[in-house]
């Protein structure tokens, strides 16, 4: 199938394959679907590092790729994963973790300081 790349990039929702369970949105290039299918783990693009990333490089928080479909314009990806650890850099499990008025609906599975040790 071809994909409708705009301006280079598609869109990605990432759920927990066993729980449907939405997990992150996050963008991906040509080669890092290409990447992901290869692989079988989920690579992205990161729009503010310019360049791709595999999920869990830094945490070891994978995910495996159980399925990879496209929506019906073919302009947007579903991941179905399996999720190792915490899908959001923040340690929570889903980036989806609080409500619109900020109040915090999960707790995280680690601290990020002791994570990521050079960010902040």
């Amino acid at each position: 199938m071809e994909l409708n790349y705009a301006d280079g990039l598609v869109p990605v929702v990432v759920q927990d394959a066993g729980t449907k369970e939405v997990l992150m949105l996050a963008w991906a290039n040509e080669e890092a679907v290409r990447l992901t299918g290869e692989t079988g783990f989920a690579h992205y693009w990161s729009r503010s590092r310019q360049k791709i990333w595999k999920k869990g490089e830094e945490s070891g928080n994978v995910q495996e790729v159980v399925e990879v479909r496209a929506d019906c314009d073919a302009d947007a990806l579903l991941y179905l994963v399996r999720q190792r650890g915490a899908a959001c850099h923040t340690g929570h499990y889903s980036c989806f973790y609080r409500t619109i008025e900020g109040r915090e609906i999960a707790a995280p599975l680690f601290d990020p300081a002791d994570v990521y040790p050079n960010k902040g």
